[in-house]
């Protein structure tokens, strides 16, 4: 939480968007972690495939429109999967969708909810900013040729490990397919990688907990014409913050 006040100061960012998706110890997020993710100056807070792990989110969700699970979660479930927010540089949007390839949940369609939602944010903002939480690198990368050119960004997140790949598409889009995890540097996937070896060798159930020791932070900076929605630039982040207190 420090590291969103130090890149906000030293990038000149405006706007922060978090995927909170495995802040509880890797199982969803908390009222109290949302919170505090809020008051360190974050905007948005997104979720995904954990979204419901921790008791008390859906009635946070309730009081707090900036927490998103995505938006294609059936109608009826609780929260919401999209948000516009007034900034001093305009209104910008954050739509949260979830992929199907491979995930355990078979949520609707995300490229008809997209294309929905897209539109509908479109009405009142060209900033529009989209986390594709999503297992597989071509469904990320189909979402975002899909919406080139009619969002400002598609990132992606889910996997853990950023990747290489961060472009601005033909039509303007900012595209990365994994924004990588903020989280123990000395880990598998934020986990101690004893147990996570010793399933591999032997196959059998054992507890993953937590790694210790310094953090990354890993994310990207995206420069966006707030007139035309079109992005300038996408510029990854990973660095060492040190261990959290």
């Amino acid at each position: 939480m420090r590291a969103v006040r130090t890149f906000q100061k030293e990038g000149d960012i405006d706007f922060v968007i978090v995927n909170g998706e495995n802040a509880a110890g890797g199982r969803g997020i908390t009222a109290r972690i949302a919170i505090d993710l809020l008051r360190s100056g974050v905007a948005v807070i997104t979720l995904g495939d954990h979204a419901w792990d921790q008791k008390d989110t859906a009635s946070y969700m309730a009081t707090e429109p900036r927490l998103l699970r995505p938006a294609n979660y059936p109608q009826g479930a609780p929260g919401q999967g999209s948000i516009i927010l007034e900034t001093a540089k305009g209104k910008v949007a954050v739509l949260n969708l979830q992929g199907r390839t491979f995930m355990q949940q078979l949520l609707d369609n995300p490229f008809e909810v997209a294309i929905n939602e897209v539109e509908r944010l479109q009405e009142e903002t060209p900033v529009i900013f989209v986390d594709f939480h999503a297992e597989t690198t071509s469904e990320k990368i189909a979402m975002g040729r899909f919406l080139d050119g009619k969002v400002s960004a598609v990132v992606g997140t889910h996997t853990h490990v950023q990747t290489a790949d961060e472009k601005i598409l033909p039509n303007g889009t900012a595209f990365l397919c994994d924004a990588g995890m903020c989280g123990p540097e000395h880990s598998i996937l934020g986990r101690d990688p004893r147990n996570i070896i010793k399933r591999f060798i032997d196959g059998l159930p054992s507890p993953f907990p937590v790694a210790s020791g310094p953090v990354r932070v890993c994310g990207a900076v995206i420069a966006v014409d707030e007139k035309t929605g079109q992005a300038r630039t996408i510029r990854r982040i990973s660095q060492i913050v040190g261990p959290e207190d």
